[in-house]
């Protein structure tokens, strides 16, 4: 990761917003939440919270990732909302490009991840203290010595695509930490959250967030 932070700044995308809940397009190169140090304090939270002064923080993606992202209005939106996050209620998918052709065109990677510690704040595997971690992949196409790919986590680990994709040995392009050479040589992390289905914190009701990947 660059030691330098200079988020996009463009205007904030709300895709929904009721008294409940607001959900955004979260852009690359934006922190989720402030970092350390003042140099780090422009967030999407801050961000949101400028236009909507109540705005609480229920989850977070990673800096270089672009996409859906919801934000709850009240405290027990905030409470019922983390709760499906936790209790893996909420559903998750992601389109990412991968560097290489990824056969076969769908599978599962079950492999249990832990922070490497020496290295912060990247991820590693490790079968003997890694917490269970598992995706889903479906080949969307083949895009010449790329292949993109539509990722569904069904735990939310640190990295967890990012070092699945590694582990596949089709680690995802433009990523700072995984990937290497050519692979890296990319402008962003090619990695956006497209749909977060949920349920309504008052009404139950299932909903559907989606975001188009901007790659």
């Amino acid at each position: 990761m660059s030691d330098t932070y200079d988020p996009p700044q463009d205007p904030l995308e709300i895709l929904h917003e009721d008294a409940e809940l607001i959900v955004v397009n979260k852009p690359a190169g934006l922190l989720s939440v402030p970092g350390r140090g003042e140099h780090l304090a422009d967030c999407l939270l801050s961000r949101v919270q400028a236009a909507f002064p109540g705005a609480l923080l229920v989850h977070r993606l990673d800096r270089d990732t672009s996409g859906v992202m919801v934000f709850a209005q009240t405290s027990h939106a905030q409470r019922n909302l983390s709760r499906q996050f936790e209790d893996r209620k909420t559903k998750k998918a992601y389109v990412a490009r991968l560097w290489g052709k990824l056969e076969p065109r769908t599978g599962t990677v079950d492999l249990p991840l832990i922070v490497d510690w020496p290295n912060r704040p990247r991820q590693m595997v490790c079968h003997d203290t890694g917490r269970p971690a598992v995706t889903d992949w479906r080949v969307l196409r083949y895009e010449g010595d790329t292949t993109r790919v539509r990722l569904t986590p069904h735990t939310g680990r640190s990295h967890q695509l990012r070092v699945h994709c590694q582990a596949l040995g089709h680690p995802i392009l433009g990523d700072p930490f995984y990937a290497t050479g050519a692979a890296q040589d990319f402008p962003r992390l090619m990695l956006h959250s497209e749909e977060l289905r949920l349920k309504h914190p008052d009404s139950g009701k299932s909903l559907s967030f989606r975001a188009a990947a901007p790659f």
